[in-house]
């Protein structure tokens, strides 16, 4: 069985997956908690390998960990077989998370014009063509950097957090002005970006994940996606189980 960590800024994204691609097991987990979560976890199930994606700080000791357990790992990176071709200029400072996100989009479906985008702390744009050949994209603030910029950066606008309900395009006070604005906006950039590459490459397929892709989805009702929550981490097992 192999073991998937994707360890980001504040949360850690733990899974499970069997030698035939299914997952048994996800949870996220606060990321200063995860040496003791893993610890019942492999006790749980009989693990062998571990694939991990580190864009957040560095888990002391993890790797000791691992080791002791007996358990097999890589790191994503760009020094792994990949299952597509780079015409990045700069591969070697290409996140891991965004390494992950293109190979589970090739696992699901090879040989596509596929857009991936990723709506977490950034928001990230990645674009592989029907050859195979991952050519980059675009980064820009997630929802809560925006939120935090807004708040940051002026005297007296609060801090405001994603609001539980869907908001009105109109905002009748400053706080629903802020959530209008940070959330229509973001939404109007995705389906912007989806329309241009929609006007550039022709039987083009977008996903769209990360962990403000349940928000968003409601506001960019209009634009034709695919929503899937567990690309990156399958993504992640794809690389392991190329790079075992």
């Amino acid at each position: 069985m192999n073991l998937i960590i994707d360890i980001g800024n504040t949360r850690t994204k733990t899974a499970v997956f069997d030698s035939g691609g299914q997952m048994l097991f996800y949870q996220p987990v606060p990321t200063d908690t995860l040496p003791d979560f893993l610890e019942d976890l492999l006790q749980r199930y009989p693990v062998t390998h571990a694939g991990i994606s580190q864009v957040g700080k560095q888990i002391d000791g993890l790797e000791a960990f691992l080791q002791n357990h007996g358990v097999a790992y890589i790191f994503i990176n760009t020094g792994l077989n990949l299952p597509f071709q780079t015409a990045y200029r700069t591969p070697e400072s290409l996140g891991a998370d965004r390494l992950a996100l293109v190979a589970g989009a090739v696992y699901r479906q090879k040989n596509k014009n596929t857009l991936i985008i990723d709506a977490g702390t950034c928001v990230t744009y990645d674009f592989i063509d029907r050859n195979n050949i991952y050519h980059g994209g675009a980064i820009s603030p997630g929802l809560q950097l925006r939120y935090k910029a807004l708040n940051d950066y002026t005297e007296k606008l609060p801090l405001l957090k994603t609001p539980p309900n869907k908001i009105n395009l109109t905002g009748d006070d400053t706080q629903t002005s802020i959530h209008s604005g940070v959330i229509y906006g973001l939404a109007n950039e995705i389906e912007g970006f989806i329309v241009k590459y929609n006007l550039k490459f022709d039987d083009l397929t977008v996903y769209l994940t990360g962990g403000d892709q349940k928000v968003l989805d409601s506001y960019i009702k209009n634009m034709i996606f695919v929503s899937s929550k567990f690309l990156l981490l399958e993504g992640i097992n794809h690389l392991l189980n190329l790079n075992k």
